[in-house]
């Protein structure tokens, strides 16, 4: 529901992009980072606090400003709203809080080693890559890449280019590191 919503966004906003264009660009704003920033611009992870029983502990914080668990928190919320409203009634709002990842995927690239990167040095932390290998003639080559954090490979990616396979590399690991930056870039 949230792709086919920010997909018809897309479309009519830009008729004349390019189904490839229009595919990176969906991708990119229905992202989990992105779904992660929707969630903190709509405060729920200090809802999912404010909800808990008791007094927030200190795992209970790091759960509520998780990128992984405000994207599911969010997707979650979306399909409830849909299931009691309908698609029609949840389009426009699913977009309207959308907007800002759109406008920022329109002009920003998409970099998923410098997200991690930035994420990583947050902490003092910082990534490595590793060529784990190339499989292929020269002029097909699948080129497999590590992201290694203290030591511990934390994604793993192939791509077409070594550069591909880091940013596919870079991705799973943001995923296993489990959060984003806690303010937007754009």
């Amino acid at each position: 529901m949230l792709e086919l919503a920010v997909a018809h966004a897309l479309h009519a906003r830009f008729p004349d992009f390019d189904e490839g264009r229009l595919a990176k660009l969906r991708s990119h704003v229905v992202s989990r980072a992105s779904c992660a920033e929707v969630a903190r611009e709509l405060g729920l992870g200090e809802r999912l606090l404010a909800a808990a029983e008791g007094e927030a502990d200190e795992e209970l914080t790091r759960l509520a400003r998780n990128r992984n668990v405000l994207a599911a928190v969010l997707e979650a919320a979306l399909a409830a709203v849909f299931l009691e409203h309908g698609f029609e009634a949840v389009e426009r709002p699913i977009v309207d809080a959308f907007t800002g990842r759109i406008e920022f995927a329109l002009y920003n690239q998409v970099d998923h080693k410098t997200e991690l990167q930035e994420t990583l040095a947050r902490s003092g932390r910082s990534v490595s890559y590793v060529l784990l290998g190339e499989e292929g003639p020269p002029h097909d080559r699948t080129f497999t890449a590590a992201a290694v954090v203290d030591g511990e490979q934390l994604g793993v990616g192939s791509g077409s280019s070594k550069k591909a396979a880091e940013q596919l590399a870079a991705l799973e690991a943001l995923a296993a590191v489990g959060e984003t930056a806690s303010a937007p870039r754009d």
